[in-house]
């Protein structure tokens, strides 16, 4: 394992539940365009790429209208349901303590992920905060790492960590050349083999055990 000389972080389950929000902006314009909701798991297991990505595969030339509606319910509710993952704010203090520059990289909407960090008090543990429409491209493709790298005083190498919960992550950790580390067990997204990290931790606590000198999962 090449321990890590900074950390990008995804947000949306691996540091924070905002699930709620997510679910209500999506059910309201689902509701609009006459399409059946989804419960939370099934958001859960189907939200990956950003809004512009996948929006215009679901409503089609209605995608605008809809994506209208999905901010105004997510922005009127977001932050009031918002909570940490558990043992989030222990491992973003964590890699404080061991002085590594730590960012987020997010499909959220840019405004609200820097909204979300801001109410809970993590804003200034980041040296940048990148969400969806922050880069010419979403993630997977690499372009919010070449924007997030410098940040960090860092280039694309295995030294940088992208840390997040699902297979997406890890392919965009690839893409840009950064070590893919998967936090939990991807069991929303076919399991850890199809994750396929090249380190896995099942918890935050874990992953600051290992930072404090413990043995990696």
């Amino acid at each position: 394992m090449t321990p890590p000389k900074a950390i990008l972080w995804d947000w949306d389950n691996t540091l924070v539940d905002g699930w709620l929000a997510i679910a209500a902006g999506l059910n309201a314009a689902f509701a609009r365009f006459g399409l059946p909701e989804w419960s939370v798991a099934e958001v859960k297991g189907n939200v990956r790429r950003s809004l512009r990505e996948s929006f215009p595969g679901i409503f089609g030339s209605d995608w605008e209208a809809a994506r209208d509606i999905f901010y105004a319910e997510v922005r009127a509710r977001h932050l009031a349901v918002l909570t940490p993952m558990p043992g989030a704010a222990g491992v973003i203090a964590a890699v404080a303590g061991a002085g590594l520059p730590q960012g987020v990289i997010s499909n959220k909407q840019g405004p609200l992920l820097r909204a979300e960090a801001a109410h809970l008090g993590w804003a200034g543990q980041f040296r940048i905060l990148l969400g969806a429409g922050d880069a010419a491209m979403d993630k997977p493709d690499p372009a919010p790492f070449r924007l997030a790298l410098p940040a960090l005083g860092q280039v694309a190498g295995p030294e940088v960590w992208y840390v997040g919960d699902t297979a997406l992550d890890m392919q965009a950790a690839r893409n840009a050349g950064c070590t893919p580390v998967l936090l939990g067990d991807a069991a929303h997204d076919g399991g850890v083999a199809a994750a396929a990290p090249a380190f896995a931790f099942p918890d935050a606590m874990a992953l600051t055990a290992y930072l404090r000198g413990g043995t990696a999962g």
